[in-house]
C-alpha cells in the first residue's frame, strides 16, 4: 500500500499540500527538453545570441528534430527524455529496510549483495514506529505531512472538473504550439526561398557589374569615335533655321570640327559605313551653313550703304561679334568669301570717299590768312590780306607771316578732336593753313586707323596680312588722293613759312601715331604728303634768301655824305626784326630736328644772306667804325635775344652762332 501511495503521488500531484504552488499547465523547463526545430540561445549553450536557428544553415539535429515532430499523431511538439540513473536498486534497498525489522523479505527475492550496511546508514525518525508498522498505520500524526484518504463526491467533483480545465489548457496550448510550429516551418521555407532569390540577385548583380565594366571601357573608347562622326538634330535645326547669334556661332564651330575630322578620318578609313553615312549630310549642313553666312554678311555690306549710317558701329556690333563667319566661309567656299570682301570694299571705298568729300568741302569754308610773295623777309613793304581758300578775296584781319604766337598750341594739343563739318561751315573766324590740313588728316588718321584695325580682326587668319594692306589701300586710295589734293590747294602757293613748317611737324606726329598704332599701310599717304611739303618747304626759304639777297644788292655800294650818314641810326633793322622772329619761329619748330632736315640747311643759308646784308648796311657809316660795330652789335644781340628761349640742338647751335658774333663786336664797342 505504502508503495502505491507513492506510485499515485507520483503520477498526479495532490491538490491538498499546504504551501504548494498552484500547478501550471505548461510542463517544466527541462534542459534536455526540446520543444521543437530551433533552440534559443540559452537552450544551446555555444551559440551567440545573433546565430539564430532561423538561419537557412540550421545543423542536422536542429532539422531532424522538426522531421520528428511532424511525424506525432497527436501534433504535440514536446519530446520526451530519459535519464539514466546508475544507483542501487530500490527494491534491494527497500527489502534491506524490512529485514532490519526482522521479517522475511518478498517471497521469490534474491537479495544483492551489492547494497551493503553502508549503503544504507540513514537516520528516520519514524515516531518509534517500524517501517511496516508505519506503512500499515492509519493514523499519522507527523507534523506537515499529508494523509492519504478517502475523496468524497463533492471532492471528486471539484477535483475532476480542474483536471477538465488542465486538459483543455494543455490541448489548447498543443495547439497553439503546433500552428506555432506550422508558421515557423512556413516561415523557415520562405526563408529558403528568399535565400535562393537573393543568391540569384547576387547573380545577376555580379553579371551586371561585369556588363557594366565591359560596357564602360568600350564607351570610353568608343566615344570619341561616336562623337566625331555623329550630328545632332539640334545642330542640324539651329544651322538651318536659328537666328544668327552667339550661340549659332558655337553651333557652326561645332560643324566645322565635325567636318574636318570627317575629312581626316575619310583619307584614312575609307570603308568605315559611319563615315559614308555622315559624309552627305555634313556636305548639306556645310552649304546649308555657308548660303546663311553669305546673306547675312550681304545684308550687313548693304546696311554700310544707307544714308547718315555710322560704319564704325556696325563693323563692331554685326561684323566683328561674327568674324568666325568669314573664316568659315573663306575655308569651304573662298570664291564666295572673295566676292564678299570685293563687295565690301567697295562700299567701304564709297563710303569714306562720300564722306571725306563733303568734310573737304565744309572746311574750304574755312577763311584763311593768304600769305603771298610780298610776305618774304627782304620785303620791306609787305602787305596785310585775310581771305579765303577760294578765288575770291575779301580783306581779312592783320596777321605777322614772322610771328609764330599761339600757332604752335596746335602742335602742342594731343587729345583735340578734329573739328566737325557743322562747325566749320559755321565758323567765322580767319585761320592759318594749317587748321584745315590738322582737321582733315586727323580725321584721316582716326578713320584709317579704326578700318585697318577692323580689317585686320575680320579678315585675318583667313587672309595674309599683306592681303589686308592691299585692300586697306583699295579702300583709301581716292581718299588719300583727296587728303593730298587738299594738301597741294593749301600749299602750292603759300608763303606762310612757319605755317609750312608747322603742317609738317603735323605730318611728322601722324606718322608717329601710325607706327604706335600699328597701321603700316597709311605709311604711304604721310610719306607723299611729306613730299608735297619739305619741298614746297624748301622753295619759301629759298624765296626769303633770294629776298635778302636782292636787298644786299641794292644796297649802295659807296658810302654816303657825311651829313646822311650822321642821321643814320645804328638800332636794329626792320629785316633783322623779322629774320629774329622768323628764327625763333623756325628753332620752336625744330626742337627734335636732326642736322639731315631740308630746313637746316636753308636756315643756315638764310642766316648766312642776312649777315651778308648786316655787314653791307654797316657799310653805310663809312669810316666811323664805332657805330658800324654799334649797328652790328645790335642787330645781332636783337636776334639772339629774340632766340633766347627756344630749345633743341639747331636752337643751341644757332644761339651759339651769334653770341659769338655779339661778343665779338662788344668787345670793339667797348
Amino acid at each position: 500500500m505504502w508503495l502505491d501511495r507513492l506510485a499515485g503521488q507520483a503520477t498526479s500531484p495532490s491538490t491538498s499540500q499546504p504551501g504548494s504552488r498552484p500547478y501550471s499547465p505548461v510542463p517544466p523547463r527541462r534542459s534536455a527538453t526540446v520543444l521543437g526545430p530551433y533552440i534559443t540561445s540559452q537552450q544551446r549553450p555555444g551559440i551567440t545570441p545573433r546565430a539564430s536557428s532561423l538561419s537557412l544553415a540550421s545543423n542536422d539535429s536542429s532539422t531532424s528534430s522538426l522531421l520528428a515532430s511532424q511525424k506525432r499523431a497527436n501534433g504535440s511538439t514536446l519530446k520526451q527524455s530519459t535519464t539514466t540513473y546508475s544507483g542501487p536498486d530500490p527494491l534491494e534497498v527497500l527489502n534491506a529496510l524490512l529485514a532490519e525489522d526482522g521479517e522475511d523479505t518478498a517471497p521469490g527475492f534474491q537479495p544483492n549483495n551489492s547494497v551493503t550496511a553502508g549503503d544504507l546508514e540513514l537516520d528516520f525518525d519514524f515516531g518509534g514506529l517500524s517501517l511496516r508498522e508505519l506503512a500499515l498505520s492509519e493514523d499519522i500524526e507527523a507534523e506537515g505531512t499529508d494523509v492519504h484518504r478517502s475523496q468524497t463526491v463533492e471532492e471528486y467533483e471539484h477535483d475532476k472538473t480542474k483536471f477538465e480545465d488542465l486538459h483543455q489548457s494543455i490541448r489548447t496550448c498543443d495547439e497553439v504550439l503546433s500552428s506555432v510550429e506550422t508558421n515557423l516551418t512556413s516561415f523557415r521555407n520562405d526563408l529558403a526561398t528568399v535565400s535562393a532569390d537573393i543568391e540569384t540577385l547576387q547573380a545577376r548583380s555580379t553579371a551586371l557589374n561585369v556588363r557594366l565594366e565591359n560596357r564602360k571601357a568600350v564607351e570610353k573608347r568608343l566615344a570619341p569615335v561616336v562623337d566625331e562622326i555623329s550630328v545632332s538634330p539640334l545642330v542640324v535645326s539651329k544651322i538651318a533655321e536659328g537666328h544668327i547669334d552667339e550661340s549659332w556661332v558655337k553651333i557652326l564651330a561645332e560643324v566645322d570640327k565635325r567636318a574636318t575630322t570627317h575629312k581626316n578620318n575619310a583619307a584614312i578609313s575609307q570603308n568605315s559605313k559611319g563615315l559614308q553615312d555622315l559624309g552627305p549630310l555634313l556636305e548639306k549642313l556645310v552649304l546649308k551653313a555657308i548660303e546663311r553666312i553669305r546673306d547675312f554678311l550681304v545684308s550687313q555690306v548693304k546696311a554700310l550703304r544707307s544714308p547718315h549710317i555710322n560704319a564704325q558701329i556696325i563693323q563692331q556690333q554685326n561684323f566683328l561679334r561674327f568674324k568666325d563667319l568669314f573664316s568659315f566661309l573663306h575655308r569651304y567656299h573662298a570664291t564666295l568669301a572673295d566676292e564678299i570682301c570685293l563687295a565690301y570694299r567697295n562700299t567701304m571705298r564709297w563710303y569714306y570717299h562720300n564722306q571725306f568729300t563733303r568734310y573737304e568741302s565744309a572746311l574750304k569754308k574755312i577763311k584763311l590768312h593768304l600769305l603771298e610773295r610780298t610776305d618774304v623777309l627782304g620785303n620791306e613793304d609787305t602787305s596785310r590780306k585775310g581771305t579765303v581758300l577760294s578765288s575770291s578775296k575779301i580783306s581779312g584781319p592783320p596777321h605777322d607771316a614772322f610771328n609764330l604766337g599761339r600757332r604752335i598750341n596746335l602742335l602742342k594739343t594731343k587729345d583735340q578732336a578734329a573739328l566737325s563739318s557743322y562747325l566749320a561751315e559755321e565758323d567765322q573766324s580767319t585761320h592759318y593753313l594749317e587748321v584745315p590740313f590738322r582737321n582733315f588728316n586727323l580725321a584721316l588718321i582716326d578713320n584709317a586707323t579704326a578700318e585697318y584695325t577692323f580689317l585686320a580682326s575680320f579678315f585675318s587668319p583667313a587672309l595674309s596680312y599683306s592681303a589686308i594692306s592691299r585692300h586697306f589701300t583699295y579702300i583709301f586710295e581716292p581718299t588719300f588722293t583727296l587728303g593730298q589734293s587738299l594738301t597741294k590747294s593749301l600749299v602750292h602757293d603759300t608763303y606762310d613759312t612757319l605755317g609750312l613748317l608747322l603742317v609738317v611737324r603735323l605730318n611728322q606726329h601722324f606718322q608717329f601715331e601710325l607706327q604706335r598704332r600699328k597701321v603700316p599701310a597709311a605709311d604711304s599717304y604721310v610719306n607723299g604728303t611729306a613730299m608735297l611739303l619739305w619741298p614746297r618747304l624748301q622753295v619759301i626759304m629759298d624765296s626769303h634768301s633770294e629776298s635778302v639777297r636782292t636787298l644786299t644788292h641794292s644796297l649802295p655800294t659807296r658810302p654816303p655824305a657825311k651829313l646822311e650818314q650822321a642821321k643814320l641810326s645804328t638800332a636794329p633793322h626792320v629785316v633783322t626784326q623779322r629774320f629774329g622772329q622768323l628764327v625763333h619761329g623756325i628753332l620752336a619748330l625744330s626742337t627734335e630736328a636732326g642736322d639731315e632736315e631740308p630746313v637746316v640747311t636753308s636756315l643756315r643759308r638764310l642766316r648766312a644772306e642776312m649777315e651778308a646784308f648786316l655787314t653791307k648796311y654797316s657799310g653805310a657809316f663809312g669810316t666811323d667804325k664805332r657805330k658800324r660795330e654799334r649797328f652790328l652789335y645790335n642787330n645781332y644781340s636783337l636776334i639772339l635775344t629774340i632766340i633766347s628761349d627756344t630749345t633743341g640742338k639747331l636752337a643751341e647751335e644757332e644761339q651759339e652762332h651769334f653770341e659769338v658774333l655779339k661778343k665779338a663786336f662788344q668787345e670793339d664797342v667797348s
